[in-house]
């Protein structure tokens, strides 16, 4: 049964932007915020679509926050990459649409199926299936449209690791360092994500009070990712990661 408004009371509103501080870090210095906040937002009540749809809000803001920061710092140029943000933001499109059509329980399972996945594909080093995708592009380059507007009709529809795919495609595929690769990254999401958000909000499948909560501690955890991203590295995050795809995994099968 969806959260009604009642329900959502002040300690479960500052329990959610508690959560959302360490998701907006977490999208910040490596991905994977999503894997914990669409979880809870169903363990909070909301049916897989809307729970889908609300996190959209938080992710929308959070990267607003470390785009502008990025920029700042002289990271990110958005001209330099307009030609890679148009196809992620049609892939953006396409993917926030199919969210919008698919039946409640299949999302659902899709959800748990991603992140079964995501738990195995960080159990091997990153580099091992990483280092793939930079060959094939070194010989094709139109691949790296054809994988971008993929990941983009991902991150539209799902969201949840797509960050983990954007900084595969964007260090070894382009060749950026961690930090250029993360700045990139957020401009990407924030791309199709206001690309998709239009889509859910037209769907009425957003809680705007929920995802507003959300959205606060996203922000200050992007801003907390971005100050410290040249002091930690994201690899001490992949055993948290792993331990967190474990406990939302089993929770959402269990379901």
């Amino acid at each position: 049964m969806p959260m009604m408004p009642t329900d959502f009371t002040w300690p479960i509103a500052l329990l959610t932007a508690a959560l959302g501080v360490v998701c907006g870090t977490l999208n910040v210095l490596a991905a994977g915020g999503s894997l914990l906040a669409v979880p809870y937002l169903i363990f909070l009540g909301l049916p897989a679509p809307m729970a889908n749809a609300t996190n959209r809000v938080a992710i929308l803001l959070q990267n607003m926050v470390s785009v502008s920061t990025y920029r700042h710092a002289g990271m990110v140029r958005v001209r330099r990459h307009w030609s890679l943000l148009l196809t992620m933001a049609v892939g953006g499109l396409l993917g926030a649409l199919l969210a919008t059509d698919i039946n409640e329980q299949l999302l659902h399972n899709v959800i748990c199926a991603i992140l079964v996945v995501m738990f195995f594909l960080l159990m091997f080093d990153p580099k091992r299936w990483e280092s793939r995708g930079m060959r094939l592009f070194a010989h094709h380059p139109w691949l790296r449209y054809v994988a971008y507007f993929v990941v983009g009709t991902y991150g539209g529809f799902i969201q949840m690791g797509v960050g983990f795919f954007l900084l595969a495609l964007l260090e070894l595929g382009d060749g950026l360092d961690l930090l250029r690769a993360n700045a990139v990254k957020v401009l990407c999401i924030l791309t199709f994500t206001a690309v998709a958000i239009v889509v859910f909000a037209s769907k009425d499948l957003i809680v705007w009070r929920v995802g507003l909560t959300l959205a606060c501690g996203n922000m200050i955890g992007a801003w907390i990712g971005v100050k410290y991203s040249m002091r930690l590295g994201s690899a001490r995050l992949r055993y948290v990661l792993l331990a967190a795809l474990a406990i939302s995994a089993i929770y959402l099968f269990l379901r």
